[in-house]
C-alpha cells in the first residue's frame, strides 16, 4: 500500500477523517444517527430488516465524498442529502440481492436470504422512497433533480448489465457505460449535493461531479478486480461471484483477448467460478484492470485543478481517491 491510505478498514478510515478534520466525524456520527432513527420508523418488521441492512458494516465513502466537497459548510440539510445518498445506495443493494438470489452482502446474511423476496423487495422500497423524502426535505430543487437523474442511471445500467449477462463479445466501451451508469453517477451525485448544499456552491458542482464520477468509475472496476482476486474474509463473498451470475466485466473482458476460450464460460458452481478466476489471473488481465481503475483516479484528481480548494479538503479528497484502487493491497 502506499503513504496514501485506502478508505475501507477502521484505520484507513481514520486517515480521512483526520485529514479533513473534525468536523467531518462529527458530521458522519449524526448521519448514523439520521439512518437509525429511519430505520426503526416503520414498525418492527421492517426495522429488523433496515436496521441489519443499513449498519451491516457499510463504509459511508459517499456520506463522507458529500460532506468533503461540502468545505466547512455544516448543516441540517447536508446530513439529509448524506442520508439520502446512502440510503438510495442501500435499496440498490437489497434490490440486486434480490436479483441476485445472493446469500451474504458484507458477510452478513442478505435480506433476501433471511426474510424472502417479499421482505427484501419492500425494505428496498422503503429505503428508496425515504431517500427522497429526506433530500426533499432541504428544499433545494436542484439537489433532489441531482439524485432523481442518479437513481435514473441506476436502473439503465441495472438493465444494461442483465442484457450483457453470459455475452462472449461485451466490449470494453460497453462495461464503462454500465460503470458510469450504476455506479459513477451515485458518486458524482454525492459530490454535487455536497457542493450545491455546502460553501463551494453550484459554480463547483460540475468539476466537483465529474470528479466522484471518475472516482465512481474506478471503484466499481476495482471492486470487480476484487471479485476475482479479493480474500472471502475482506470481501465478505466468495471469490467469482458476479462470475457466476453471468456479469460480464473488465478481467474478463481483458483476459478474453488473451485466451480466446475463455470466451466459452462454463461456470455453474462456486468451484467452477474458483477455477476461471484462476484462469483469468493467469492472463495478466488484473493488472490492466488496475491501470485502468487509476487512470480514472488520475483523471478524477485532474478535474480538482481548477477549484479553490484548501490543503485539508484536497488532501481528503486525493485521499479518497486513492483508496478506492488501494483495497487489500
Amino acid at each position: 500500500m502506499s503513504a496514501n491510505a485506502a478508505v475501507t478498514g477502521p484505520e484507513q478510515l481514520a486517515t480521512v477523517l483526520d485529514a479533513a478534520g473534525p468536523a467531518l466525524r462529527g458530521l458522519i456520527e449524526r448521519t448514523e444517527r439520521r439512518l437509525e432513527e429511519i430505520a426503526t420508523a416503520y414498525g418492527p418488521e421492517l426495522t429488523r430488516h433496515s436496521a441489519s441492512t443499513l449498519t451491516a458494516g457499510g463504509k459511508r465513502l459517499r456520506p463522507m465524498l458529500l460532506f468533503i466537497c461540502a468545505g466547512d459548510a455544516d448543516s441540517v440539510d447536508l446530513v439529509r442529502a448524506a442520508a439520502a445518498v446512502e440510503l438510495l445506495h442501500t435499496a440498490t443493494l437489497v434490490h440486486d440481492d434480490v436479483l441476485d438470489r445472493a446469500a451474504l452482502r458484507r458477510g452478513r446474511p442478505t435480506v433476501f436470504s433471511s426474510g424472502g423476496r417479499g421482505a427484501a423487495t419492500a425494505t428496498g422500497d422503503l429505503l428508496f422512497s425515504r431517500a427522497f423524502a429526506e433530500l426533499t426535505a432541504t428544499g433545494d430543487n436542484e439537489a433532489v433533480r441531482a439524485l432523481a437523474f442518479a437513481s435514473s442511471a441506476l436502473a439503465r445500467g441495472e438493465l444494461i448489465q442483465r442484457e450483457d449477462a453470459w455475452k462472449p463479445d461485451v466490449t470494453r466501451e460497453r462495461y464503462l457505460e454500465r460503470c458510469e451508469l450504476k455506479t459513477a453517477r451515485l458518486f458524482e451525485a454525492a459530490c454535487r449535493l455536497g457542493a450545491l448544499l455546502g460553501t463551494p456552491g453550484p459554480r463547483a458542482a460540475d468539476a466537483l461531479g465529474a470528479f466522484g464520477s471518475r472516482i465512481g468509475v474506478a471503484f466499481q472496476i476495482f471492486d470487480d478486480v476484487l471479485d476475482v482476486s479479493g480474500p472471502v474474509d475482506r470481501t465478505g463473498k466468495p471469490r467469482g461471484t458476479d462470475l457466476l451470475d453471468g456479469t460480464i466485466t473488465l478481467p474478463l473482458i481483458l483476459a478474453r483477448r488473451r485466451d480466446p476460450t475463455l470466451r466459452q464460460l462454463a461456470v455453474d458452481s462456486p468451484q467452477s467460478a474458483e477455477d476461471v478466476c484462476d484462469r483469468i489471473a493467469a492472463t495478466g488481465a488484473l493488472d490492466d484492470a488496475r491501470k485502468e481503475a487509476m487512470r480514472h483516479v488520475a483523471a478524477g484528481k485532474d478535474e480538482l485543478a481548477a477549484l479553490d480548494l484548501n490543503g485539508r479538503q484536497r488532501r481528503a479528497l486525493d485521499l479518497v481517491a486513492d483508496g478506492v484502487v488501494e483495497r487489500y493491497s
